[in-house]
């Protein structure tokens, strides 16, 4: 869900297709800045232990909301500083019948990343659930996604060099297995049942919890992939800022990025199926927040949204203490029911906040999640995309009086609506396309200006605009055509 990028049938497809210590592996999908060590054990050096950030000891002492506050406000830093850290999720798959791998099979993966490129092992008790190497971190979502969270990088060059590096690295361990990765936003196949759970207690605790709170939570959980870029901000005013581009372009992005339009075999309806799974996941932390654009924003308010979200667990002595559904004003009233007498600590807010799904989140950056996973150049476009339209201050501007006079409900109509229809999402008396048009125009300007030659990662979302079709569609133009209603080439022909 966190730094939290194939072979083809045809040339437009091809193209398509074709400083900081790492945090914990549940502290966020992606470890881009981190105040909390990592843990090891005493007797087994070189391995990682704590999912989570630890808490020495227990706070009996009330913690201000103040220092919540300030837990976001260290997040400003200088434009020097600003960095740039790319996360993705791709499905792991047998190569024999296309089924999602097992836990088991997955850990040898891991082992062999280890063990061959020199990467440390993160435990959850005796199972690994994730390596890191160098502020990189590769970790499994609850049913085996297999995530790259890279390191926080100056350029986009940097991330998508990395990518390369760690997608030559995981063909060449699956191939020797028979195994494949499938970029893509939802598994066009398996059904829940079908897919093996990973053995991380947190997500034990979301599974039983999900079904309660919307229909699709365990779609969310199990079947989407997504490409998220995480991104700083310089003040609180620029975090507000930035904040809103991300909340009302992120149906743009979806629309640009859409490729999962299938499900259990078959068309969905929608070209982004994972888009349409978060519009009814738990709307208690989720949606496109519209408090975000009344004037009374700042990081006190999100402090205030945070903490009337309900709780999933507490990180307590190596293991995931159930708080579903407790309240974490309680908690800081030393009234959880989980822990009575017991107080938050910060690294237990810290663990809140990755608990929170709106389509952007704030934690002490900005973490743009608006996009389908999908083949290499697409990761790459993601960082290109929001790195043009908010790293540079024309172009930061433009965006800004772009979504000026958007209102709430069109907002809202668009987070609904673009998952199904895309591009062609009607708008204003217009489309969804043309809104894109003007948006990749002042991304490619940004860019420009930034001076690092980053423009030409635009190029597939250039030709998506040019052409109308995106991922999604030309995926649909294969199933009714060469692939005879079937997603199963797909596994072959897509994967990385």
């Amino acid at each position: 869900m966190l730094v939290r990028m194939a072979s083809s049938t045809g040339p437009v497809l091809k193209g398509m297709l074709g400083s900081r210590p790492v945090i914990h592996a549940d502290v966020g999908t992606m470890p881009f800045r981190s105040v909390f060590g990592c843990p090891r054990s005493a007797n087994k050096p070189g391995r990682v232990y704590s999912n989570a950030p630890a808490v020495a000891e227990r706070r009996t002492v009330p913690l201000p909301k103040e220092d919540l506050v300030n837990y976001l406000k260290s997040g400003c830093r200088p434009k020097s500083a600003w960095r740039i850290g790319t996360e993705h999720e791709k499905l792991a798959f047998n190569l024999k019948d296309n089924r999602r791998l097992s836990y088991d099979e997955i850990a040898m993966v891991l082992r062999k990343l280890e063990s061959r490129f020199g990467w440390q092992p993160i435990m959850e008790g005796p199972y690994i659930i994730g390596v890191t190497q160098e502020g990189q971190s590769v970790t499994l979502e609850p049913g085996g996604q297999f995530e790259l969270s890279g390191a926080p990088v100056e350029t986009i060059h940097k991330t998508c060099a990395e990518v390369n590096s760690h997608l030559y690295q995981v063909k060449a361990i699956a191939e020797e297995l028979g195994m494949g990765f499938l970029g893509v936003g939802f598994d066009p196949k398996w059904s829940v049942p079908d897919i093996p759970i990973m053995p991380k207690d947190r997500y034990n605790l979301m599974k039983a919890y999900m079904p309660t709170v919307g229909s699709m939570g365990l779609d969310m959980m199990f079947r989407t992939c997504t490409v998220q870029v995480n991104l700083d901000f310089e003040s609180e005013q620029d975090m507000i800022e930035k904040f809103r581009i991300g909340l009302a372009l992120q149906p743009i992005a979806n629309a640009l990025f859409a490729n999962s339009p299938f499900k259990e075999g078959k068309p969905t309806g929608c070209l982004s199926t994972r888009g349409h799974v978060w519009t009814d996941v738990d709307k208690s932390r989720t949606g496109g927040l519209p408090f975000v654009f009344e004037n009374n924003m700042s990081f006190e308010r999100y402090v205030d949204y945070a903490m009337d979200v309900p709780m999933y667990f507490v990180y307590r002595d190596g293991g995931y203490v159930n708080a579903l559904g407790q309240s974490w004003r309680d908690f800081m009233a030393g009234k959880l029911p989980a822990l009575p007498g017991e107080y938050p600590t910060l690294a237990d807010w810290a663990n809140h906040l990755t608990t929170i799904f709106p389509e952007v989140r704030l934690k002490k950056f900005l973490e743009m999640r608006g996009a389908d996973g999908g083949p290499w150049r697409m990761l790459c476009a993601l960082p290109a995309f929001w790195v043009g339209l908010i790293y540079e201050p024309e172009a930061q501007r433009q965006a800004l009086d772009l979504i000026a006079d958007w209102t709430p409900a069109e907002r809202e109509y668009l987070r609904v609506e673009v998952p199904r229809l895309g591009l062609r999402t009607p708008f204003r008396g217009k489309t969804v396309h043309d809104v894109a048009k003007q948006v990749i125009n002042i991304a490619r300007g940004g860019l420009e200006r930034r001076g690092y030659d980053e423009a030409h990662f635009l190029k597939r979302l250039e030709v998506i605009v040019e052409t109308g079709l995106s991922q999604a569609d030309l995926l649909l133009d294969l199933y009714n055509s060469k692939w005879q209603r079937s997603v199963d080439p797909m596994f072959k022909e897509m994967m990385y």
